[in-house]
């Protein structure tokens, strides 16, 4: 199923320096996935910040990946030992 992120995200120049936002809140789509990068999981975040739901968490997921899509791409060389 795909989701329509932009039910639940969007920029504004007013809010986060126009960082893109979960609706109605503060929280830019740059910290919700800087949580799941530190290690939380989707009922920590829900717990922390009540105002969110799985549908909008989902549609953090959804605008990273189109915003992937949309940038090129360079290979990372490997770590030497």
């Amino acid at each position: 199923m795909d989701i329509d992120w932009s039910k639940f995200i969007h920029s504004d120049p007013e809010i986060l320096l126009g960082k893109p936002v979960i609706k109605g809140t503060r929280l830019s789509v740059e910290f919700i996935l800087g949580l799941f990068a530190e290690g939380w999981t989707e009922q920590q975040v829900l717990k922390n910040y009540p105002t969110l739901t799985t549908e909008s968490l989902k549609a953090v997921f959804a605008f990273a990946a189109d915003c992937m899509r949309e940038e090129s791409l360079y290979p990372i060389p490997a770590e030497r030992s």
